[in-house]
């Protein structure tokens, strides 16, 4: 039976590569977008690439919760499980916006989206194991986390707005959502978080043209990044292991306030309030131990 991949932010960059791998490899891709019209022109590339392939489009924004639970239900009507979620999709806003739930836009699109997201399709992850013996969550960190401070007075948006502090903050969340679902998942469903360097993407489309230009001189291709995606989300040398953290490009830092559990824990406790769910019990597993707890090899 072929795999199944759901990918958030498909339609460009890192996403499409990563469909687009993926596809060769013949998994069945499902790319989840805001903008439909993108997501098909998204469609037809990875077809004219690899004819065979199967491309399912559904319609995702991150920044309503209203849309996240739409989009589960309409998965659902198609699959029974999920083998990979690659939560990729993000947002780079300079000045401040809001979710339709009321959230910062950046703490909303790039985290707790993402955090409603892969609790409501865990269900479906879990199906996956008894069929293919495992399931994969993949979150795209960064590592901007390194200035990020968890701030709950500007979840809902502050002043003076800072643009790379909410950029930062969110980062931070989705590392550490990482590290603390590692203790909480199933057995046979893993989680892994990667840098995936400064890649060339829509990500910076709202930078003035001049900054653009000379940032690009700087940035990887999407493809470099999906590369390290599509290894991390069925690659062998993976299975099994969770609550990693990797690096397309060096250094490959975790901050101090990632690393703390107390604090880890917190903000899933806090995120599960907000994102209105029931959270996971942690549990550890004798053959699925987090590597942040027993490899030096993701902290230096």
């Amino acid at each position: 039976m072929k795999k199944i991949a759901l990918i958030t932010g498909a339609n460009s960059g890192i996403g499409l590569a990563t469909a687009l791998d993926l596809a060769r490899t013949g998994v069945t891709v499902c790319l989840a977008c805001r903008n439909m019209a993108k997501a098909e022109e998204a469609r037809q590339q990875i077809l004219q690439a690899v004819p065979t392939a199967t491309v399912e489009l559904y319609q995702l924004d991150l920044a309503s919760f209203d849309s996240i639970h739409a989009m589960v239900d309409a998965f659902k009507q198609n699959h029974k499980c999920l083998d990979v979620l690659i939560n990729n999709a993000g947002t780079v806003a300079l000045k401040q916006q809001f979710t339709q739930d009321g959230f910062e836009m950046q703490f909303g699109v790039n985290y707790l989206g993402p955090f409603l997201l892969t609790h409501l399709l865990l269900p479906l992850l879990e199906a996956a194991v008894p069929v293919s013996g495992e399931a994969r969550i993949i979150h795209v960190a960064s590592i901007a986390h390194m200035l990020g401070q968890l701030n709950q007075a500007s979840f809902r948006g502050e002043t003076p707005y800072s643009s790379v502090g909410a950029y930062a903050q969110s980062k931070l969340g989705n590392l550490m959502f990482n590290f603390a679902l590692a203790r909480r998942l199933p057995k046979g469903v893993t989680t892994q978080a990667f840098h995936p360097g400064g890649v060339d993407s829509e990500i910076w489309r709202d930078l003035p043209r001049l900054v653009y230009l000379l940032l690009r001189l700087f940035l990887i291709s999407p493809e470099r990044a999906g590369i390290m995606a599509v290894d991390l989300a069925v690659g062998s040398a993976h299975k099994g292991e969770t609550g990693g953290y990797y690096s397309v490009q060096w250094p490959r830092p975790i901050s101090r306030i990632a690393r703390d559990l107390n604090k880890q824990n917190w903000l899933y406790d806090k995120s599960c309030e907000l994102a209105g769910i029931t959270g996971l019990n942690a549990v550890v597993h004798q053959k699925e131990k987090p590597l942040l707890a027993t490899s030096t090899d993701v902290h230096f």
